[in-house]
């Protein structure tokens, strides 16, 4: 498979890094230590079209490949992997399954905005009981008239203080597992919608994760995405598409950790010289080197196939799986290879290494993808 970019993809490769070092670079540390949203380099990147990478020219998108899109993600990471979190899910996790399923007043009611920038999509599926099994959520949706009347909570929803649109799953018919679980699309001003304690995470703190109170909040039918009862499916094609952006995540973080931990080791001094020239440092550097090299390659895999239309199968999952625990590994590696110094909040690495933990966890679990690659390999559905 042909991974080689084109002149268009380089471009996009180099604007983007460029702008990351200029404008984002200088602010990270103050940002994560005041928990501050970035939203007008997010602006500045929409922009430049990163906010609506994979939507048609008919929908405000630029209509790029999955390719592209992966690179923009990567640069995005390689400086503030928090920045990258919150384009990713609106990105991957809201705009295709509104372009699959939505009807044509809700794709003109929100894609072009969403594309532009000019609103933030938010991916709302996690409930304080239901994580991984995401069809035991509780939070429901009855049908009065023309409205839905919506009662639960949803937690860990990123962006959710900033979001424009909100894709949220609920229950429609609670006797019917997995298959009572319908999508809608909701607003932040909806009455009896409010935004919850703000969770004080380890990692990417300005990268809101939010809890969502919905208190016999109003929905109108033509707010509801597709048709009741597929919400399950519209969340799983969601996620395959938000997995591979969270791959590319990690490949970006781990790209920054590595050319952070390369500076040091030439900079650094130790028994009278660099401490890149001994052994321990520099097999290091090739291990986190090869890893990074091996989890770019799933990623474009995925993406290439993505973009062909054909059966993915697990490649999401594969690609997901191996990057976010790459990052890690990683991660661990640039700390230790920066000594005292990797410990200190003063340094990038140790923000890098507290970003990579949730790598593993947020859009799937590796338990969860490990769940998906095994049942691809045994024609288990």
């Amino acid at each position: 498979m042909d991974f080689g970019l084109s002149d268009h993809q380089r471009l996009i490769r180099e604007t983007v890094r460029s702008f990351m070092e200029v404008e984002v670079r200088p602010h990270v540390k103050e940002w994560e230590r005041t928990e501050h949203f970035p939203a007008a380099a997010i602006r500045k990147l929409a922009e430049m079209g990163c906010c609506g990478m994979l939507m048609p020219e008919e929908w405000g998108g630029p209509g790029l490949d999955t390719i592209s899109y992966v690179l923009m993600i990567e640069e995005v990471a390689r400086v503030h992997a928090a920045m990258a979190t919150a384009l990713s899910v609106t990105n991957s996790a809201v705009q295709p399954p509104l372009l699959e399923f939505g009807n044509t007043e809700q794709k003109n009611r929100y894609l072009k905005r969403l594309a532009a920038g000019e609103i933030l999509g938010a991916f709302c599926l996690t409930e304080p009981a239901a994580g991984s099994d995401a069809a035991g959520i509780q939070a429901t949706a009855v049908r009065e008239g023309e409205n839905y009347r919506i009662n639960g909570t949803k937690t860990w929803v990123t962006n959710g203080s900033a979001a424009g649109v909100f894709l949220v799953f609920l229950k429609t018919d609670p006797s019917a597992g997995g298959k009572g679980i319908s999508a809608f699309l909701m607003e932040p001003g909806y009455r009896g919608f409010k935004i919850g304690r703000h969770e004080d995470k380890m990692g990417q703190r300005s990268s809101p994760s939010v809890e969502l109170l919905f208190n016999d909040c109003l929905v109108p039918v033509a707010g509801r995405l597709g048709e009741e009862g597929q919400g399950l499916k519209i969340a799983l094609s969601a996620l395959d598409g938000g997995r591979i952006g969270i791959a590319a995540l990690a490949v970006g973080l781990a790209q920054g950790a590595l050319e952070e931990s390369v500076k040091f080791a030439r900079a650094r001094k130790a028994f009278g010289k660099a401490i890149g020239e001994f052994q321990a440092i520099q097999w290091m550097l090739a291990d986190m080197h090869v890893e990074i090299e091996a989890a770019r390659g799933l990623v474009r895999q995925a993406a290439s196939l993505k973009d062909s239309g054909g059966r993915m199968g697990s490649a999401a999952s594969r690609a997901k799986l191996y990057a976010s625990e790459m990052a890690n590994r990683v991660a661990y590696k640039a700390v230790q290879i920066h000594g005292s110094q990797g410990y200190s909040r003063e340094s990038d690495v140790e923000r890098m290494y507290r970003d990579a933990r949730v790598v593993t966890i947020y859009e799937g679990t590796s338990e969860i993808q490990r769940t998906i690659i095994a049942r691809d390999l045994l024609g288990k559905s």
